[in-house]
């Protein structure tokens, strides 16, 4: 079976690019909990985790924790203070 991909031609819209500048605080907050994690996996294979991975990734929880909170108070007017 054979897909046809069809090309883009469309740019991103300003509302796009303003969409994706204010959720931009959540994805890099995800990348860097991502990060953290794969150097926990990485570490059990080379003696375990140190307590200053352990305390990487507890602050990589709590960044995403903060930008979730953060974007949900900017998308939700109610919320915003």
């Amino acid at each position: 079976m054979r897909t046809h991909l069809v090309p883009v031609t469309a740019e991103p819209t300003a509302a796009d690019l303003a969409a994706i500048d204010a959720e931009w605080p959540l994805i890099a907050a995800e990348l860097d909990l991502l990060d953290a994690e794969i150097t926990l996996i990485y570490a059990e294979d080379h003696g375990g985790p140190s307590p200053l991975d352990w305390r990487r990734l507890r602050r990589a929880e709590a960044r995403v924790t903060r930008a979730a909170a953060g974007s949900a108070a900017r998308t939700d007017p109610r919320r915003a203070a």
